[in-house]
């Protein structure tokens, strides 16, 4: 059997967290490729808008419902091929302010969809881990072995993720992939409340014709990565049949970074053209934030030697689809 197979097809998938932003872009992708799709999410961070088309289509099973309950997950996972576990409390400052919660969802939750999965002989599961795991790490570009001590609540709990993920896949009969995203953008991306992305955020401010400011002096760097790069990963990581390729973790990113600044240019010339007052707008600069880390690339042989990953997009070709897509829907 080859290691990469292609594209899943006539599967039933267990999506968590499908009503959110890479949640629902996954739900989407393989409801167009025939599969069955579960789609689990308790709508504190993910859009019921987000999987409103897919309600009326009989291969797609909708659960309003909390990955904090073990009863829940486990009815959840009934019957499925594959799990796709994208539920999550994300961002680093909301995990500063409030830790508990991120906690819950992030630790709690995981443990529980692992539960889940043994107790229903699930063997894949694929899960959403994060680049903040890195924490204070300074090695540029980051490699999945070498990481250092987390700097916020979240990346703990991402870190905590990982260690689960190792135990179970030691201890149980299961397949445990985790996919260390860097700061993912794109269709779909909510650009509202106080612990959105930075790319939808910049964009809607501007297209407000308001500044939008960058923390610090916008020197630090992120290894941005258009949304289709992670859909791309899940799949490959949902299908391969490659034994050594199960029970680690992997960076999904481009392999290139960009500074904040150099973001804010980016996006100001594509957007001016069509909104003048666009053209002079500069940067609000205030404090850099608590827990962020400065520079961020992330290396990703690891994704191509044993996944067989390639990304799709990089950045500047991302940024264009997802400022075309926010143009489109801008009210």
């Amino acid at each position: 059997m080859p290691f990469f197979a292609g594209m899943i097809q006539h599967k039933k998938i267990l999506i968590t967290g499908g009503a959110g932003f890479i949640g629902s872009n996954l739900c989407e992708k393989f409801l167009a490729q025939n599969n069955e799709v579960v789609c689990l999410d308790n709508l504190s961070t993910g859009l019921s808008q987000n999987i409103e088309p897919y309600l009326a289509n009989p291969r797609f099973k909708w659960l309003e419902g909390d990955i904090r309950s073990l009863n829940l997950c486990i009815e959840a996972a009934k019957g499925v091929d594959m799990i796709c576990h994208q539920a999550a409390l994300g961002s680093v400052p909301r995990s500063v302010a409030n830790p508990l919660p991120s906690h819950e969802h992030n630790v709690t939750g995981f443990l529980n969809i692992l539960e889940a999965a043994k107790a229903n002989a699930v063997r894949r599961v694929v899960y959403a881990s994060s680049s903040s795991v890195y924490g204070d790490a300074p090695e540029l570009p980051k490699r999945e072995e070498k990481i250092g001590l987390p700097l916020s609540p979240y990346a703990v709990t991402k870190l905590a993720d990982e260690l689960y993920a190792h135990v179970f896949g030691a201890l149980y009969p299961l397949e445990l992939i985790g996919l260390r995203y860097f700061n993912v953008f794109g269709k779909k991306q909510r650009p509202d409340g106080p612990y959105a992305a930075v790319i939808p955020k910049f964009i809607a401010l501007m297209l407000a014709g308001q500044a939008p400011e960058i923390h610090g002096d916008g020197s630090q760097s992120r290894d941005f990565t258009h949304i289709n790069n992670v859909l791309k990963a899940n799949e490959l990581a949902l299908e391969t049949q490659n034994p050594l390729a199960y029970n680690t973790v992997y960076n999904v990113a481009c392999g290139s970074n960009t500074t904040v600044l150099e973001l804010f240019e980016g996006i100001k010339t594509l957007l001016a053209p069509d909104y003048p007052h666009i053209a002079a707008m500069q940067p609000c600069f205030v404090p850099k934030r608590a827990g962020d880390v400065a520079h961020s690339l992330a290396s990703i042989e690891r994704a191509e030697n044993l996944l067989g990953y390639e990304p799709t997009h990089d950045f500047e070709q991302g940024l264009t689809e997802a400022i075309a897509w926010y143009k489109k829907h801008h009210s």
